[in-house]
């Protein structure tokens, strides 16, 4: 569960800026282009299921393959409501059913699951659809003003539009993931959506760490990813500090990018991945550990 200090802390570094190496930073353009090619990517992969597989588990514990779409459609739903200055109408009702209770994400994605639990499979998908259409619109639609200064209140705090933008591809990304997983067609390897995922979970590195009770002030990682989703990152630990550019990392992580992403996404275990070798560690190792352990690219 969050509380306001903790929302101000992913809010503070989730907008934060970071440094990169080559021009990997996404303009506008581009960040949209990447959103649209991965809603229609999560759309072909809709179509191609086979019938049967809605009603069967993805690779989400927990939830079948239709809850995964069930929760996607609120969620995009919301953002979409949010991001043209409406009210989010579920979230204020998840709020409200709660009452004085604190407001958990989880607590959020059960209520708007088990409310879709009666709808033909058809419908799920189509609301999704839709709802991932009107989200993308409203975002290129948006003028240079907007992008740059407007906040929206998420989940966990305020985030800018861009990073809304990039949330919903992380979401897409890793979901899609959890489905493919299970219905036979396979993983979908491709270079952004594993880079803004990568880059979520390092963004979110001094949240996830103070929510597990650990704080590293004045350190940093050092990130160096290959292959698909591949990028390099130097990012301070602790919320608000950004390493001046002569510091030297205290700890340094390397390894393939697909593997570091689904980490990031808590799908692949951390020691499991360090055990094949798709990912190293070194400087201080111990901090380099706790890192894998607890990096996450969603609240």
């Amino acid at each position: 569960m969050f509380t306001h200090v903790q929302s101000a802390a992913m809010s503070a570094a989730i907008n934060s800026p970071i440094e990169r190496r080559g021009n990997l930073s996404l303009d506008r353009t581009t960040l949209i282009g990447v959103a649209n090619a991965e809603r229609q990517r999560l759309g072909r992969t809709i179509q191609y299921a086979e019938p049967e597989t809605w009603e069967q588990p993805s690779a989400c514990p927990g939830w079948w393959n239709r809850d995964v779409m069930a929760h996607l459609g609120a969620q995009d739903t919301a953002a979409a409501q949010l991001l043209n200055g409406e009210p989010a109408v579920e979230l204020d009702e998840y709020r409200e059913s709660i009452e004085d209770a604190e407001f958990t994400v989880d607590g959020f994605n059960a209520f708007v699951v088990n409310r879709r639990a009666g709808l033909p499979n058809r419908e799920v998908l189509t609301l999704w659809g839709k709802a991932a259409d009107a989200f993308l619109a409203l975002a290129s639609g948006l003028d240079d003003e907007a992008w740059r200064t407007k906040r929206v209140a998420w989940l966990s705090g305020d985030i800018a539009p861009r990073y809304l933008v990039q949330s919903r591809v992380v979401e897409w990304w890793v979901h899609g993931e959890d489905m493919r997983a299970t219905n036979g067609l396979g993983p979908q390897i491709q270079h952004w959506p594993i880079y803004l995922t990568a880059d979520l979970g390092i963004r979110m590195l001094p949240w996830a760490l103070g929510r597990a009770g650990l704080s590293f002030p004045g350190r940093s990682v050092r990130i160096d990813l290959e292959g698909a989703g591949e990028g390099s990152w130097h990012w301070g630990l602790s919320p608000g500090e950004v390493p001046p550019a002569d510091k030297e990392p205290d700890a340094y992580i390397s390894g393939r990018a697909p593997q570091f992403a689904l980490v990031a996404a808590r799908r692949i275990d951390a020691q499991d991945v360090l055990d094949s070798g798709n990912v190293a560690v070194g400087g201080v190792v111990e901090i380099a550990a706790e890192i894998l352990r607890h990096i996450r690219c969603y609240p």
